[in-house]
């Protein structure tokens, strides 16, 4: 009879039903853990950047519209001023129009420079964007303006920056301030930004808290001297006199008569001494 041998074969204990769903189970609570600390990590990183950003842009974007008033009112043109103040889908806006004007042969206003400053609601962001715009004869940038195309002149708005929930330009008076402005400069501007989260008011509108807000007063002073001014060549004595009224001119004539009257000095001292020393020599 013969002999039948089995070959068994041993085979390894594999990971029960059990096992696998603790391992996973655990590798989900890590997971979530290290995805919890990226986000928190990522919405600390954006709140110290909001904070960074509320407190740098609006600086930044007040010095550029004092700048602008401050540039083209010191230009002792005829300047206008208009200010306006609305509410667009509940958030306070504003306009500010600075417009100088020259005139031609015929003494006809013609628009030298216009910059506008104004705010438009913006509807994927919910919030309001900064828009400045500028126009007129006089380039601000030869080298953009000049490749601008035709059909780009006809939108000269630039966006500043977006996310603005409070905008308002207010003109002092007295211990009130006025919404509405539309004439010469006034002596003075408060205009006020924030980008803080708004909060719905008693009166259906929207507002951000005052310690959000960033305001700045900007004073006009128009009666300050003039950095320069455009004169004939030549003069004559009754329009050297009414130049010499913007102290440009007469600050020229008295360099001048100053420049002269030391030179009439030097010569004069200079004939003195060659008298002095012939008489020397006929004495001798």
């Amino acid at each position: 009879m013969k002999n039948i041998s089995y070959k068994i074969r041993k085979y390894k204990r594999g990971f029960s039903l059990a096992e696998v769903l603790a391992a996973l189970m655990i590798g989900a609570m890590v997971l979530i853990a290290v995805l919890g600390i990226y986000s928190r990590a990522g919405r600390s990183a954006a709140a110290i950047t909001r904070k960074l950003d509320s407190s740098r842009l609006p600086s930044e974007v007040l010095q550029r519209i004092a700048e602008d008033l401050d540039r083209i009112i010191a230009s002792g043109s005829d300047t206008k001023v208009t200010i306006e103040n609305k509410l667009n889908n509940l958030y306070p806006t504003a306009r500010l129009t600075i417009l100088k004007n020259y005139y031609d042969k015929g003494r006809k206003p013609q628009t030298f420079e216009e910059i506008i400053w104004q705010t438009g609601y913006d509807y994927d962001t919910d919030s309001l964007v900064l828009y400045r715009s500028h126009s007129g004869v006089g380039l601000e940038d030869k080298l953009l303006d000049e490749k601008r195309e035709s059909w780009e002149k006809g939108y000269p708005f630039v966006p500043i920056c977006d996310g603005v929930t409070f905008f308002k330009i207010q003109v002092p008076r007295g211990e009130d301030f006025l919404d509405r402005w539309s004439g010469s400069p006034p002596h003075g501007i408060v205009v006020t930004i924030s980008f803080a989260e708004p909060f719905k008011t008693v009166a259906g509108d929207l507002d951000v808290p005052d310690e959000e807000k960033i305001t700045r007063t900007i004073a006009i002073d128009r009666t300050r001297k003039i950095r320069f001014i455009f004169v004939k060549k030549e003069y004559e004595e009754d329009e050297i006199s009414e130049i010499s009224e913007s102290g440009e001119i007469s600050e020229i004539s008295e360099s001048s008569e100053s420049e002269e009257i030391s030179e009439n000095s030097e010569s004069k001292s200079s004939e003195s001494k060659s008298s002095e020393s012939r008489s020397s020599e006929s004495s001798e």
